[in-house]
């Protein structure tokens, strides 16, 4: 992607973030009792990683963008791209409403290895796994510090950036499925751990959206096998 382009999809996300900042805040003081997820929440640290991971779906998207003229794979990546963009700066903003840092203040994704709400998961003890004792059945969870899931590797960028056409689109989509599998088990993981009710609805519609992309992606790499 070139640094021009770059340079919009960030300004988009900032602005964005900006009106959304405005929006819900009005919302949280109207609310009856506001509930704010502190530095250390699984809402901050849900909203943290996912637009680090949103981010490499908006540059990877826009990189295909210049490296094809397929017309559905231009406008899959584009629609990726420009949706991711705003979820990344409605994170953003969600962030600077509750008053937390940018920064994490923990490694990436430890966020995932805090207790569940579903009742099925009381009383049990995570390991670092996050597996729980007793052979129970669990929702997504995750190692701090390793890499988030689906997320594309340095070495798949740079691979990804030196080829063109068909080749390109290939590796595209089997980064972009894989990309967004990570993502839904990521909202998953919020949506078994939290309470606050836009970002439960934000997870919700992260994993409608991406699986419903998910399906049309398999479908457009079966076409170019």
């Amino acid at each position: 992607m070139t640094a021009s382009r770059l340079r919009l999809v960030v300004a988009a996300v900032l602005t964005v973030a900006v009106v959304l900042v405005v929006g819900v805040a009005i919302g949280r003081l109207t609310s009856p009792t506001p509930v704010v997820p502190g530095t250390d929440s699984v809402e901050a640290g849900f909203s943290r990683d996912m637009q680090v991971h949103h981010e490499q779906a908006v540059e990877m998207s826009m990189t295909v963008r210049d490296l094809t003229d397929d017309p559905a794979v231009r406008t899959m990546a584009y629609d990726i791209a420009t949706a991711q963009a705003q979820q990344a700066g409605q994170m953003y903003a969600w962030l600077q409403v509750w008053g937390v840092p940018q920064a994490p203040s923990e490694p990436s994704m430890t966020w995932m290895t805090r207790p569940t709400l579903d009742a099925a998961f009381a009383g049990h003890d995570h390991e670092a796994t996050g597996e729980p004792a007793g052979g129970a059945s669990t929702a997504p969870t995750h190692r701090p510090g390793d890499p988030m899931p689906g997320l594309a590797s340095a070495d798949d960028l740079r691979r990804l950036a030196a080829l063109d056409g068909v080749e390109a689109e290939r590796l595209w989509l089997e980064l972009m499925i894989a990309h967004h599998q990570g993502g839904v088990e990521m909202a998953e993981a919020v949506l078994a751990r939290s309470r606050d009710r836009e970002v439960l609805a934000f997870a919700t519609g992260v994993v409608t959206t991406q699986e419903s992309e998910i399906t049309a992606m398999e479908q457009m790499l079966a076409d170019r096998r």
